[in-house]
């Protein structure tokens, strides 16, 4: 399946059209030096918000970013600004691994409102379709993906105990003190997980693809995406695997135009990323993986 296969019968015209606009851009095109220097500082200020964590000035190259995108296209600088609304969304809170009552509240507000809003704006303000979250496709799994499937396990399962233990990141995430912690722990991984599908591929990375080629639209939600998992705990060495992850599901996202199956992709991931948190906090349990360090 191509990334034109976005434009069902079902699909709006307007979004439609967007989708036949940016399958006929080459992979890697970037419009102009100037449309790429706006993007480009956009996503990258995610680096200084999130990873760096340096407020307000990690805030400055957002807007610079959205007003250079303005003066090049009007319709560049709104989808830059809806970028920039949503990621400054999520920073108005402490992205730290949070299980308490509080903490996850907090999570499902900002994490919620950071798409919500720039999906509002984008259809009842501008009037546009391009932040879709694709379901019901009546489009079959293929073989391939299947295949990717099983194949993201397997190599969750001898990755992932081998970063989390030997790297020490699992400490990055809150003590797990009895069986109410592993179950918010559960529902904590599977939320994020889900959200950031919503809002990095679906959002930011449709947003992109109005005005960048696929690959440099990707790589540029790649930067968002990888800074956001830094700040939640994907620390140490983690963007050796959090980068190629990130790209991935925007390529499998742009070619299968299926959301459920890059949300079903994340939680296999995040599935055996829970079973190494608890194993990591608590070795007696899910004692499963070759890979853990002894």
């Amino acid at each position: 399946m191509t990334p034109s296969a976005a434009a069902t019968p079902a699909t709006p015209p307007s979004a439609a059209r967007g989708a036949a606009a940016a399958s006929a851009r080459g992979p890697w095109d970037i419009g102009s030096p100037t449309r790429l220097l706006a993007a480009a500082l956009v996503c990258g200020a995610a680096v200084l918000i999130f990873a760096v964590h340096v407020r307000p000035l990690g805030y400055v190259p957002l807007v610079a970013g959205v007003a250079l995108g303005l003066a090049v296209d009007r319709a560049l600088g709104r989808d830059l600004a809806l970028v920039g609304t949503g990621m400054a969304i999520v920073s108005a809170i402490s992205l730290k691994a949070d299980l308490s009552d509080a903490g996850m509240a907090r999570f499902t507000v900002a994490l919620s409102l950071a798409v919500l809003v720039p999906w509002a704006l984008s259809r009842y303000v501008f009037g546009q379709r391009t932040i879709r979250f694709p379901v019901a496709t009546g489009r079959r799994w293929s073989r391939w993906q299947w295949t990717y499937l099983a194949v993201v396990v397997v190599v969750g399962y001898l990755v992932l105990p081998f970063y989390f233990i030997g790297s020490g990141a699992y400490r990055n995430w809150p003590d797990l003190d009895g069986g109410q912690d592993i179950a918010r722990l559960f529902v904590g991984v599977n939320a994020v997980g889900i959200w950031d599908e919503l809002f990095f591929v679906c959002t930011v990375f449709a947003l992109l693809r109005q005005h960048l080629g696929l690959w440099t639209a990707n790589v540029l939600q790649s930067v968002v995406f990888v800074s956001f998992l830094w700040e939640l705990g994907y620390r140490e060495w983690g963007p050796l695997l959090t980068v190629p992850f990130a790209l991935v599901q925007g390529w499998i996202f742009a070619r299968s135009t299926s959301l459920p199956y890059v949300v079903a992709v994340h939680l296999l991931f995040d599935l055996v990323v829970f079973g190494v948190l608890v194993h990591a906090h608590h070795p007696e349990l899910l004692d499963v993986f070759v890979t853990a360090p002894g």
